[in-house]
């Protein structure tokens, strides 16, 4: 090697070093670099070179300095500029990644790249419209530029402009066919669009190209898991956290594949893994919170929990709208976390479906959409509503997201509806598209943001009306869902303002409840339910999630007063089971006096109800389906009303049922009534006594009084529409016959 720049010598070594480096053997071209760099410590092509191949090996800082240092030498060169501004990119600085960009486009305003670059600094900024200015003024000065072209997709993919964004993937393609950056992109944007199985394409592809490219992997993981292949998912994610251990997107996939496989104990310390990684990442510490309450482990939850909040009051947490009802997060929190979610899958107002001017119909076409027609708590509330509805009034649709099981409550429902459609083969637009081909004048979702909930349907606004009801206790928080059926409980006057939508109120409790539900007519023994011949049994059949501590302390305080008695909660799994008895056990209860009560069928599990004297209710998320469950099999339900819909529902159930009495409003309150009754047994049987004459005539338990209230609510809303009103809150009155 030679010892001067400028030399002829020199000129060769740096072209022969250039041309290793194009042919892909950067380990010769790194050897020639350190020797040109030797010979003369200013070789501004060999610091570029260096620095290159130290950012392609992640060597950020490396990077930084030799392109830095290249700046100094040639402070004229826009192209040291731009690349310094690549490397702060991806350190995250970005202000520092702008500069650079703006500084090589002072120098060369005709430059492609740096506009491109500069726009992706903006979108990461936040910066969108300035992004598209950027990238399209990119295409303008090159026409065709790939980079430019999908660096633009993800503006559009950004905007839920989801097939201008595909579109844009496609040209790039074109210009330079297996483009891994396009290929990545266009996967997302087809994800985004419901196209699960040709975004899995899109990702296979750009892999082929790029193996060990983390995101890809990333992005392969999600496509499997929409299609239902979870232990593939898994596989990706793992991969993904192989190529880049300190990717904190890959642990939180991974930890959601997890626990959507029901492997709750191993999910966690991969969320905690994601928060120690990158400590603004509160969907992952949503699912700390979340999942810790699944398998009751508190050890850290109220730490966890108050700083979820406290992000979310600052604004800077986006958290699933179903962890924010789970905790003790307020209406007006919770709707500020919803409207946060919901502008994730929002659609530009031109992608929406126009619908004519409304005019009178009769009968209403009402579209039923749902995730969970299937052996499901919903279908289990709603099922008789479907076949009491009066078809001079309705005509009544389904559409259906989720898997069919084969089982009876299917079938049941499959025969319930005027028509029956599956929407699972179709992309979000397109079951837009069918439900609005199919003229539906309201179309009620059931799922809100529950699992497997597509809301992008909605988002599209298929029908004219759209209605929030049954699924999720609580606001969409969405622009495109119209009304929320409620009851004067569940939302009392003057608590609108913690929903997005208008409030309808029905008679009585809103939940609509399956009269025709079977109890088996013979109670199980105590011994074969593992409960002791003798003593009070205290239950609790809600889900593990909605045991908060404060609760479970109240319980064992019970426990301790109350002799000889026990608390029997649903089994769902060893390692809630093993926390809850060390829980107990800490509080100076004995781990046996819980009792675990295996899952099995409906009529079963109604019948072992008679076994319990008393069923204690969960806060802030009260008992709904199983609280519904407790009454139809004559059990007494205890509850403590929140201020939020999810901590109001056993309220309205037992308001609805004649037995405001059992309605507490405060933890004190709850505990007192609690250990009252249950030194009381001859008032716990008036109770159960009266409970059991309720059973035929409360309201609660009346689904075609219910089905008449519904259309009542149904028509109230197309009235409205027609005269282009829509006021706050609008209320149902039952007349003295029973009619709306």
């Amino acid at each position: 090697m030679s010892t001067g720049w400028g030399q002829p010598n020199i000129q060769a070594d740096v072209a022969r070093v250039a041309q290793l480096f194009q042919r892909g053997d950067h380990a010769a071209a790194a050897i020639g670099c350190e020797a040109l760099l030797r010979a003369d410590a200013n070789c501004v092509p060999a610091l570029q070179i260096l620095g290159i191949i130290a950012s392609m090996r992640d060597d950020l800082d490396l990077a930084a300095g030799n392109f830095q240092k290249a700046v100094r030498l040639q402070p004229a060169n826009p192209a040291g500029h731009t690349n310094l501004g690549l490397v702060r990119q991806r350190q995250g600085r970005l202000d520092e990644a702008a500069a650079c960009h703006e500084a090589a486009l002072r120098l060369r305003r005709d430059y492609p790249e740096a506009l491109t670059n500069l726009g992706l600094v903006r979108q990461a900024q936040g910066r969108m419209d300035e992004a598209e200015r950027l990238h399209q003024e990119a295409l303008r000065l090159r026409p065709g530029y790939p980079e430019a072209l999908t660096n633009l997709g993800t503006v559009y993919t950004e905007w839920r402009r989801l097939p201008e964004a595909a579109e844009l993937h496609r040209q790039a393609l074109r210009q330079r066919p297996g483009y891994p950056q396009a290929l990545t992109n266009l996967g997302l944007a087809l994800h985004g669009m419901g196209w699960f199985a040709e975004a899995l394409e899109c990702h296979q592809a750009a892999l082929q190209s790029q193996p060990d490219c983390a995101p890809a992997h990333n992005n392969l993981g999600h496509c499997l898991r929409a299609l239902g292949r979870s232990e593939e998912a898994m596989e990706s994610f793992r991969r993904a956290i192989d190529f880049a251990p300190g990717d904190a997107e890959a642990h939180f996939n991974l930890a959601l594949a997890l626990q959507n496989a029901g492997r709750i104990a191993e999910a966690i310390p991969l969320h905690r893994r994601a928060v120690a990684l990158r400590s603004d990442h509160f969907e992952a510490l949503a699912q700390v919170v979340h999942q810790s309450q699944h398998v009751c482990d508190w050890d850290r939850l109220a730490e966890d929990e108050a700083r979820l909040i406290e992000a979310v009051r600052r604004n800077e947490a986006t958290v699933s709208p179903f962890v924010a009802i789970s905790t003790g997060m307020s209406a007006a929190e919770q709707l500020s976390c919803t409207r946060l979610w919901a502008a994730r899958v929002a659609v530009p107002a031109e992608a929406a479906f126009r619908h004519p001017a409304p005019r009178s119909r009769s009968p209403l076409r009402i579209g039923y959409l749902s995730a969970d027609y299937r052996r499901h708590a919903v279908a289990e509330l709603i099922a008789e509503i479907f076949e009491c509805h009066d078809r001079a009034a309705v005509e009544v649709r389904a559409y259906s997201l989720g898997a069919d099981d084969g089982g009876a409550m299917r079938q049941r429902l499959m025969a319930a509806f005027d028509a029956f459609v599956d929407l699972r083969g179709l992309s979000h637009g397109e079951a837009a598209r069918r439900i609005h081909e199919d003229g539906v004048d309201i179309l009620i979702d059931l799922t809100g943001w529950t699992r497997g909930a597509r809301t992008e349907i909605l988002a599209f606004r298929p029908a004219p009306i759209q209605v929030n009801y049954l699924g999720y206790p609580g606001t969409m928080g969405a622009t495109f869902v119209d009304y929320i059926i409620a009851d004067a409980f569940v939302i009392p006057p003057g608590a609108e303002d913690g929903y997005s939508e208008a409030v309808v109120r029905l008679p009585g409790c809103y939940q609509p409840n399956d009269g025709k539900r079977p109890i088996a007519p013979d109670t199980p023994s105590r011994q074969s339910c593992g409960l002791p011949p003798d003593g009070l049994v205290f239950c609790s059949f809600n889900n593990a999630f909605k045991i908060a501590p404060p609760v479970f302390d109240v319980w064992m305080r019970l426990l301790d007063r109350v002799p000889d008695s026990v608390l029997w909660l649903l089994d769902t799994g060893p390692p809630t089971r093993d926390n809850l008895r060390s829980a107990a056990l800490r509080r100076g209860i004995a781990g046996e006096r819980l009792v675990f009560a295996p899952r099995t069928d409906g009529p079963q599990h109604l019948a072992r109800h008679r076994l319990a004297d008393l069923f204690l209710d969960t806060m802030p998320y009260n008992a709904h389906t199983t609280g519904s469950d407790a009454l139809w099999a004559g059990v007494p339900l205890l509850t403590c009303a929140g201020a939020t819909f999810a901590s109001r529902v056993a309220g309205s159930l037992l308001s609805a049922v004649g037995l405001p009495e059992l309605i507490t409003s405060s933890i004190e309150e709850y505990e007192a009534l609690a250990l009252r009754l249950a030194g009381d047994r001859d008032s716990l049987q008036t109770i159960r006594a009266k409970l059991a004459a309720l059973r035929s005539t409360a309201p609660l338990f009346d689904a075609v009084a219910k089905a008449r209230h519904l259309e009542a609510a149904y028509r109230r809303m197309w009235e409205l529409h027609l005269s282009g009103e829509r006021p706050r809150a609008f209320t149902i009155v039952q007349e003295a016959d029973g009619k709306s």
